[in-house]
């Protein structure tokens, strides 16, 4: 039997970084339980009446964020505060498939395309390693907006 996976980052402004990282993966931020949303309304402003509503004192209310794949196919993201900025390098990190199936400067010119919409979006880039065939196609190392590496792949 699978199980649904969640990945979840620590963060100091969990809206913020689920906001870039819902541009990055082309994600939506649900609408909070029992409200129904109709087309073209902000979730974020839902949330914000619904935390309101239900009684959360407002320095709580940037304390967790979550993103969803809209087509249900990746796992949720999910981003909970925590007072500690990020110390030291991630034991996991996420890839970013940005250029599925390509190789040599086609790949290359698809990730550096990518890259610099990212760093457009608020994200650092770190270093690009070339391919090296037959077992490294080339990636990028990037940082967002709070230090937390990934790779464009």
């Amino acid at each position: 039997m699978s199980r649904a996976v969640q990945v979840t980052f620590d963060a100091r402004d969990p809206r913020a970084l689920s906001s870039f990282w819902r541009e990055v993966l082309g994600y939506v931020h649900p609408g909070p339980p029992g409200v129904e949303m109709a087309e073209g309304d902000d979730p974020l402003a839902a949330w914000d009446e619904f935390l309101v509503r239900i009684g959360v004192p407002e320095e709580q209310r940037n304390a967790k964020s979550a993103l969803e794949d809209p087509e249900g196919r990746g796992p949720r993201v999910f981003f909970q505060q925590v007072p500690e900025g990020k110390a030291a390098k991630n034991r996991v990190h996420l890839d970013v498939r940005a250029a599925p199936g390509l190789r040599g400067p086609e790949r290359m010119a698809a990730l550096e395309a990518e890259c610099g919409r990212l760093v457009a979006l608020g994200a650092k880039r770190v270093r690009r390693d070339e391919p090296a065939p037959p077992l490294r196609a080339g990636f990028i190392v990037m940082a967002d907006p709070e230090g937390n590496e990934f790779c464009l792949d």
